[in-house]
């Protein structure tokens, strides 16, 4: 990169926060190049430029919170939507998980702003995560995420027999999507009725459409591990805080 970029994308890029938050610090004056304060929407640096943040980013960053939440089915991951509510209205003191770890005491202003890192769908349960910080999300549903989801799916075959290696392998590589080929998949029987699914990306309905393609009906589907961070015990429609020392 040798081209001047707009300063919210680099810093994006370097991590430093999401697009919008870094905007939010330019307009406040929280921004540095090179040691100057950059308050104009829209300027753009070269990729040798030092880029700096106020200690009061800082602090407003660090007091931003990410939820872990165990979905129940029925609920929607984002916007409420055909008269489904969405999983943040399950967030509430009385939903607190009673054993989470960690310190954190929840406060009504830790709603604001709270999105989906990623989607769960409606029939689906299992870990979702909500966060206020941009860096997270960007790490998880970027589009170049190196981040790893794993499931549970209950099947039935509905075709004669018993599912053929071949077709299994296929659910590992080879199967294409809305005309785009699937990254590999690690596919695997836990039991009679159950498959591990363990992919790097996100399509909408993924594991419900590469079953089909197979001739296997998804019964039941849940989501028990996103990277490094796994449900465990978190209840049902329950949820806790991701702990500082917990990364994806």
């Amino acid at each position: 990169m040798s081209e001047p970029v707009r300063l919210s994308k680099r810093m994006s890029e370097l991590g430093i926060s999401s697009r919008r938050e870094a905007d939010e610090w330019i307009e406040k004056g929280w921004v540095k190049v090179d040691g100057k304060v950059v308050s104009q929407l829209g300027s753009k640096v070269l990729p040798h430029q030092k880029i700096t943040i106020e200690k009061q980013a800082s602090q407003e960053q660090s007091r931003r919170v990410t939820i872990l939440i165990n979905k129940p089915m029925g609920y929607v991951s984002g916007q409420a939507e055909d008269g489904y509510k969405p999983a943040v209205a399950l967030i509430s003191e009385d939903t607190h998980w009673k054993d989470d770890p960690s310190k954190e005491k929840f406060r009504p202003s830790q709603l604001r702003s709270l999105v989906p890192a990623g989607r769960l769908d409606i029939d689906s349960v299992g870990l979702l995560v909500l966060t206020q910080d941009g860096r997270i999300a960007k790490h998880l549903i970027g589009e170049n995420s190196p981040t790893d989801k794993e499931y549970l799916v209950r099947v039935k075959y509905t075709r004669p027999g018993r599912l053929p290696d071949s077709e299994l392998n296929m659910l590992r590589h080879g199967l294409k999507l809305d005309g785009k080929a699937l990254l590999p998949a690690k596919v695997a029987w836990q039991n009679d009725d159950q498959l591990r699914f363990v992919l790097r990306e996100g399509k909408k309905r993924q594991i419900r459409r590469m079953c089909e393609a197979v001739g296997l009906r998804v019964i039941g589907l849940k989501r028990i591990r996103i990277g490094n961070v796994r449900l465990g015990d978190l209840p049902t429609g329950q949820w806790r805080y991701l702990r500082p020392e917990e990364k994806f």
